[in-house]
């Protein structure tokens, strides 16, 4: 791949890339275990103009005790169309709300996409955030395969 083939995002559009999408994928590791699961997620701005990533988890998932242990994450979201793919990623730690902040998650929409109840809150605390856009060149798409 050469420089002409992506784009290095800058910070305030990647922040921008993972606020106009709510699913991505959240790696983790508990123990010897890698583990990566779908999640929808809120983008989240602090008072003092700090920006973090938080989902909802239920008390028995995997996420949840990495979490508790401040495990490193890593936390991932493609963009695709036809010409173009936007790829951000964020590297940093979890960490899981406890009650007096858990409620910054009622004024974002964060909700669960799917029926159980998740009333934990985890935050993704980044440390490195980085984004790419690709331009694409997919040739394939353009072959004609209905014979004359």
């Amino acid at each position: 791949m050469t420089d002409a083939d992506h784009v290095e995002l800058s910070l305030d559009d990647c922040w921008a890339g993972l606020a106009g999408q709510e699913l991505g994928r959240l790696a983790f590791r508990v123990a010897d275990e890698q583990h990566i699961t779908p999640i929808n997620y809120a983008v989240y701005v602090n008072p003092h103009g700090r920006r973090s990533v938080l989902f909802r988890t239920s008390r028995t998932a995997t996420k949840l005790l990495s979490a508790e242990i401040s495990a490193e994450v890593a936390f991932e979201i493609d963009e695709i169309d036809d010409d173009t793919a936007i790829s951000i990623v964020i590297r940093g730690y979890a960490r899981h709300l406890d009650d007096d902040e858990a409620h910054l998650a009622e004024q974002l929409p964060l909700r669960p996409w799917v029926g159980s109840q998740k009333h934990d809150v985890v935050e993704i605390v980044p440390s490195v955030v980085t984004g790419r856009r690709f331009h694409l060149s997919r040739p394939w798409q353009h072959l004609r395969t209905d014979p004359d």
